[in-house]
């Protein structure tokens, strides 16, 4: 099992950028693909981008493509979500997730504890 925690979530106004990091810990990091994922009040999780265990394959969400890049450093057992021209619609709780290459929540079995990010107008 691999445990995973998520931070650089924040408050930023509208157009500015961060970056998420979820560290792993527990089983092999490298046997795993990566996946960000997000969930706004009232609205289903859903699929942000995924990124191969190898960093050699990534997918995103028709919605950040071209302002979010997924990144995986297996040597720091670390997954990055760098965030830019962030607007007001991308705030949500957002989870990073352990499991196969995939756009399904349910194809990732281990999950972090979320990190806030809001974006103000």
């Amino acid at each position: 099992q691999v445990q995973l925690v998520e931070s650089g979530g924040g408050l930023v106004q509208a157009g500015g950028s961060l970056r998420l990091s979820c560290a792993a810990a527990g089983r092999t990091f490298s046997s795993y693909d990566m996946g960000w994922f997000r969930q706004a009040p009232g609205k289903e999780r859903e699929f942000v981008a995924v990124v191969s265990w190898s960093g050699g394959s990534t997918d995103y969400a028709d919605s950040v493509k071209g302002r979010f890049t997924i990144s995986i450093d297996n040597a720091k057992n670390t997954v990055y979500l760098q965030m830019n021209s962030l607007k007001p619609e991308d705030t949500a709780v957002y989870y990073c997730a352990a499991g196969a290459f995939s756009r399904y929540p349910g194809s990732f079995g281990a999950w972090g504890q979320g990190t806030q990010v809001t974006v103000s107008s």
